[in-house]
């Protein structure tokens, strides 16, 4: 990728993208915000523990990167935007969730330190094709549906493709943002500044085409050598066989899915059903 298509793509970025979602999210103020309208709860004050936060346990264990991850008290609370349907969110999300509560609590200690949490994805897609706007998960019992676990575990999807269907006008106007629509909401308009101000940002339109050519050249790389691999062994498929081998060396230098399956779409001109088989 050449630099003036990279610094295209910058200028292109909506607030549906996870890189610019995760600087407009840097706002303390509006993160807070967003927070209690997403989830209708008052939060005195949020604390980040680092931009993106990588959770890794095990060094063979599957690590993550979370795109918006901030503490207040005895709660945690994981944004993530979600551009496609990779039809795993529901484990996804027991994963971060698993994931948090490991980074939570130290060996030994009591469980009752573990932390409320709020594993929270927002879509431009519905996720469980209900056409509804939000989707909130509890743990409860099967035979009485009334008694819950209780185990201080919330995971929240919002439907963007659905906006309209949102009980509440807040979170309808916010979702219809996403969805790519005008909304004359105060709040919208807060987030639009705050986007304009990022975008403006030398220092993060660097790192955005800093890191879309880096990406470039390692699908580059892999699908080099995917397709040798491919070709040396005799395969009939060989270019299948290359791109397999490309999707595992981008796994292994922890490039995003979501970009590995923009990256396979584009280069073979397959369909984002034809794609997921890859990963």
């Amino acid at each position: 990728m050449k630099m003036q298509e990279a610094i295209k793509a910058w200028e292109k970025l909506e607030i549906k993208d996870d890189f610019l979602f995760a600087k407009v999210m840097r706002d303390k103020r509006l993160c807070k915000k967003l927070l209690e309208r997403l989830l209708q709860i008052k939060i005195k004050d949020i604390v980040y523990l680092e931009e993106q936060k990588s959770i890794d346990i095990e060094k063979d264990a599957k690590s993550i990167r979370l795109d918006v991850y901030v503490e207040e008290g005895n709660r945690v609370f994981n944004l993530e935007m979600q551009t496609t349907d990779k039809r795993n969110l529901p484990k996804r999300s027991r994963y971060y969730q698993g994931m948090i509560d490991l980074n939570t609590i130290e060996k030994g200690e009591n469980y009752k330190k573990l932390k409320e949490s709020y594993v929270i994805f927002i879509c431009t897609f519905d996720p469980f094709h209900q056409e509804k706007a939000q989707y909130t998960f509890e743990n409860f019992c099967m035979e009485d549906k009334e008694l819950k676990l209780n185990d201080g575990t919330k995971k929240i999807f919002f439907n963007a493709k659905d906006y309209i269907n949102a009980k509440d006008e807040e979170i309808r106007e916010f979702l219809k943002y996403v969805n790519g629509e005008k909304s004359d909401s105060l709040f919208v308009k807060e987030i639009e500044d705050r986007v304009a101000q990022v975008k403006s940002s030398k220092e993060w339109r660097l790192e955005y085409v800093t890191l879309l050519m880096r990406e470039q050249e390692i699908w580059e790389e892999a699908e080099e050598k995917g397709i040798e691999k491919g070709r040396a062994e005799g395969l009939e498929e060989g270019i299948e066989k290359g791109i397999r081998g490309s999707v595992a060396l981008l796994k292994e230098l922890n490039v995003p899915l979501q970009t590995i399956l923009v990256k396979i779409q584009e280069q073979y001109n397959l369909s984002p059903e034809a794609s997921q088989k890859y990963l």
